[in-house]
């Protein structure tokens, strides 16, 4: 799936960003602890080096204790970063962040000196709400809307760190199309970018899979399909999104799995692995191989 969402301040937000980086002591990416891979902003791959970096695995609430700890292994292994878990409703947790920018620049904080550190998330991920908690006060505006920050902001959080806000950004082009169907299923990408039930049927495919039990519960079903349009329409009968003769709104029944799913009525899920990711990312390169030759022969020509 091609994202056809990527408002202009997004883009104006990126080259900020990019500006800014060499001024930064150290970044501070939050992701949703769900799609940890997928919510990673790849543009900071290029750009960071190894600039100490704290990846805040977000709205751990809502995803696999299990696969949490699991990526925060995974995190750790690339130089310079360390992980935290933590949910928008834990905020000494969170207070955590400012304790461990210190201990990642350890010489600036024996000399006393400022650590200016950059904050940084998709859409809808609850960078605000950490914000406003390391800040102790209101600073950003939060909403479940996507895109609700649109300016840079600079803030003081004591203890010699300022921080500097940016807008949620998304990028134009997701390489990887199961990282684009993540985003939109997790509510990254606004609901007018994508077919509900399209995103509805991606994620029934993995939870068949990997959360069978669950779905089943929920939806009180005696048999789990194991075809991801038959269990729309399953889901869909059972909780009444019908319309004349008993056929089921696809649409409908689309918009409420998604809503539970992204409420956490289903449980805690994480929708991507480690393991999954690294299969993901040998057939990436096959992609970009093929595309890189196809371009290479229509110069030749």
């Amino acid at each position: 799936m091609q994202i056809q969402w990527y408002p202009g301040h997004m883009h104006k937000a990126s080259k900020e960003i990019k500006h800014a980086l060499p001024d930064i002591d150290l970044l501070i990416e939050i992701l949703d602890a769900r799609i940890p891979f997928s919510s990673q902003n790849p543009m900071l791959a290029g750009l960071r080096g190894d600039k100490p970096t704290i990846r805040v695995l977000s709205k751990t609430d809502l995803a696999d204790p299990e696969l949490t700890r699991e990526w925060q292994t995974y995190l750790e292994r690339e130089q310079a970063v360390k992980t935290l878990a933590v949910t928008t409703q834990q905020p000494e947790k969170i207070k955590q962040i400012i304790d461990l920018c210190g201990k990642m620049l350890p010489e600036k904080t024996a000399a006393n000196k400022v650590i200016r550190t950059m904050i940084m998330g998709i859409p809808n991920v609850g960078k605000s709400t950490i914000i406003n908690v390391l800040a102790g006060r209101i600073i950003a505006k939060t909403g479940n809307e996507p895109a609700v920050t649109k300016h840079q902001q600079r803030i003081n959080l004591g203890n010699n760190i300022v921080l500097s806000d940016t807008p949620g950004v998304l990028w134009p082009n997701v390489e990887n199309r199961h990282s684009g169907y993540r985003l939109a299923v997790t509510g990254a990408i606004k609901d007018t970018a994508f077919q509900h039930d399209d995103i509805a049927l991606y994620a029934l495919d993995y939870l068949i899979q990997a959360y069978p039990k669950q779905i089943q519960q929920r939806y009180q079903l005696e048999t789990l399909p194991d075809e991801s349009q038959a269990l729309l329409r399953a889901i869909g009968a059972k909780r009444g999104c019908l319309r004349g003769g008993g056929v089921v709104e696809m649409d409908k029944a689309a918009k409420l799995l998604l809503n539970e799913l992204r409420a956490g009525t289903l449980g805690q899920i994480t929708l991507e692995t480690p393991a999954m990711i690294e299969v993901e990312m040998v057939e990436l390169t096959a992609i970009r191989e093929e595309k890189a030759a196809k371009k290479l022969l229509r110069k030749r020509r």
